[in-house]
């Protein structure tokens, strides 16, 4: 009976912003100018760092492995949420609701993964420089940057799998402005539904918390590094290396655990729907404005870039 009731699941829909009819509008521009913003920004930092020899260092190929990433994860999420937002048939087939969990969740780890690669290779780079090339080969990094994706690429898998395997036969209204777990959970019914949910909360929990603690891992080792350095123009050249990416993992984990680590309690559909523009909108669009700022190299890069596509104009950054 279960199997049946699961087959004749062929569509959910999305209610997304329907509960603010009259700022959909301005929420579609909205959206789209830091949709936009988040490709051209990305796109920027990649070409930059195609075009300049002096960023050929495996510290800024994980950044453009990481600036890849957000473009997919918000190419999964973001046209279908600004198509919704114009149109009253917010309908997502059952196949294409699985294949959009799959690329979020795919994405969104792998994301992860690569912050976790760029602190261990800051801890290289300060704590053990003389080893450097060694361990960050060409062929070293390019290692770890298909780990990373392998390791997102299997994050998703098992968490869609996990999901999609549930028998749904509630209503199919999802009230969130994509196919996220929490919302899929409500819908489906069975016993097996609580001991899915603590499986797929745990296995997203662990992976966020081990790639984090790594990451405090590795600058508890460089902050040590660091305050060792004599002169005070060292420290903060030592500093100033890793300021862009500490900025960029406080923002991701601080909105990540807003959303995993939240208590549960009584809280309103359109609160959850909100509270996840915080991690599908605005930290891609804040991750390349913080490598640009704060990323000395990459700024002065930046301004060669411009240079050389508009040699007449004398571009600022």
């Amino acid at each position: 009976m279960q199997r049946a009731n699961h087959s004749t699941v062929t569509q959910f829909i999305l209610v997304g912003f329907s509960a603010f009819p009259d700022l959909q509008l301005m929420l579609f521009l909205l959206f789209l100018l830091m949709y936009l913003f988040t490709l051209l920004g990305n796109l920027l930092i990649m070409a930059t760092v195609w075009s300049e020899r002096s960023l050929h260092t495996p510290m800024y190929l994980f950044l453009c492995a990481l600036s890849v990433s957000e473009i997919l994860y918000t190419v999964a999420i973001i046209p279908r949420m600004l198509a919704d937002l114009l149109s009253t048939q917010r309908s997502i087939a059952f196949l294409a609701c699985a294949s959009q969990m799959f690329f979020s969740f795919s994405f969104g780890f792998t994301h992860s993964f690569l912050l976790t690669v760029m602190g261990y290779d800051r801890y290289v780079a300060i704590c053990r420089p003389l080893r450097y090339n060694v361990l960050m080969s060409p062929r070293g990094g390019a290692c770890l940057v298909g780990c990373s994706w392998a390791g997102g690429s299997v994050m998703g898998l098992v968490v869609t799998t996990a999901i999609f395997h549930l028998t749904f036969c509630g209503p199919s209204e999802i009230h969130h402005f994509a196919c996220h777990v929490p919302p899929l959970l409500k819908l489906a019914c069975g016993n097996n539904v609580p001991a899915v949910a603590l499986g797929v909360g745990l296995v997203c929990i662990t992976a966020l918390l081990g790639c984090f603690l790594l990451i405090l891992l590795s600058y508890a080792f460089i902050v040590a590094a660091i305050l060792k350095i004599p002169s005070a123009e060292g420290r903060n050249k030592a500093f100033s290396t890793c300021a862009s990416h500490v900025t960029v993992v406080v923002v991701h984990y601080g909105f990540a655990s807003v959303i995993y680590l939240k208590p549960k309690g009584p809280q309103s559909l359109e609160g959850d729907t909100l509270m996840g523009i915080t991690y599908t909108v605005l930290t891609p669009f804040l991750s390349p404005i913080i490598f640009s700022l704060r990323n000395k190299e990459l700024k002065v890069a930046m301004k060669t870039f411009f240079s050389k596509l508009y040699p007449e104009k004398n571009v600022t950054i």
